[in-house]
């Protein structure tokens, strides 16, 4: 530690990368690059098929969230029906969720420990715990279903 105070009291450049930190502006442009990040709200109901598949593929999908190091697209769809105080998602993503239960609670590990995924989420002030599913559409686009409003 001293050595790097060090450094930093001779070379002034050096200190602004330490300023800057991991969740600086600068750094997270810089892990988020060219990805749109959207955001779209509509509900459990409307996309009921589209997140039941997603459940149904999440033991895939692990595998390439963990790859994952850029996305064109990222869209977070907030599905404000499902939240606790509407009752949760609809029985049927509910059965689902628990029968994907473990590796659902992966996946959301998963989407935290990526850095594109969790600046994309935390972003659109998405808790992880929120997150129902995502979808890859195709290689670059990235689909994240969450049980949330958005903020604001």
């Amino acid at each position: 530690m001293t050595v790097m105070l060090g450094v930093a009291a001779v070379h002034p450049a050096a200190s602004q990368g330490l300023s800057q930190g991991p969740g600086g502006e600068k750094a997270i442009e810089g892990i988020v690059g060219d990805s749109d990040i959207r955001q779209e709200k509509t509900t459990a109901s409307a996309e009921e098929k589209r997140v039941l598949a997603a459940i149904d593929k999440t033991a895939d999908n692990i595998s390439i969230v963990r790859k994952l190091t850029a996305a064109r697209q990222v869209d977070i769809v907030f599905l404000a029906d499902a939240v606790p105080a509407e009752g949760g998602p609809p029985p049927a993503i509910e059965r689902k969720l628990k029968e994907h239960r473990s590796d659902v609670l992966v996946l959301r590990q998963e989407v935290e420990g990526n850095a594109l995924l969790f600046h994309a989420v935390d972003s659109k002030r998405v808790m992880m715990k929120d997150i129902l599913a995502v979808e890859f559409p195709d290689p670059e686009t990235v689909i994240v279903y969450a049980a949330s409003r958005p903020a604001g």
